[in-house]
C-alpha cells in the first residue's frame, strides 16, 4: 500500500498562486489513480481533482480552468497547481490513492495523506 505525505501549503492571499505536492513511497504511483480532495472547517471532504496520466485528468467544476493536477511518475509524486486562488478554497488539502476517477472524484480510495492547510484571504 502507498504511503503517502502532503506539502506546500501555506496562507495566501485570494487571486494568489500555490503548488501542492505529495509524495509517495511504497509503491509507483505510475500504475494507479490519483486526486487531491479538501475539506473546510464544519463541511464534509469534497473532490478537487484527479489523474490516471497527465493526459487523462478530471476536476470538479468548482476548480475546473484554475487548479490543474499532475504527477511525475519518475519522482512518484503527485502536484495540485492552484491559481486565482479564492476564499472558498480554504481547507486541508489531502492527498489520495485509488481505483477511478470520474467527474473529479476519486473512487475506491485505499490510502490517504495526512493533509496540508490552505488558507485565502482577502
Amino acid at each position: 500500500q502507498v504511503q503517502l505525505v502532503e506539502s506546500g501549503g501555506g496562507s495566501v492571499q485570494a487571486g494568489n498562486s500555490l503548488r501542492l505536492s505529495c509524495a509517495a513511497s511504497g509503491d509507483s504511483i505510475s500504475r494507479t489513480f490519483m486526486g487531491w480532495f479538501r475539506q473546510a472547517p464544519g463541511k464534509e471532504r469534497e473532490r478537487v481533482a484527479c489523474i490516471r496520466t497527465n493526459e487523462l485528468t478530471n476536476y470538479a467544476p468548482s476548480v475546473k480552468g484554475r487548479f490543474t493536477i499532475s504527477k511525475d511518475d519518475a519522482m512518484n509524486t503527485l502536484y495540485l497547481q492552484m491559481n486565482n486562488l479564492k476564499l472558498e478554497d480554504t481547507g486541508t488539502y489531502y492527498c489520495a490513492a485509488g481505483r477511478s476517477c470520474t467527474g473529479g472524484q476519486l473512487n475506491g480510495v485505499n490510502s490517504w495523506g495526512q493533509g496540508t492547510q490552505v488558507t485565502v484571504s482577502s
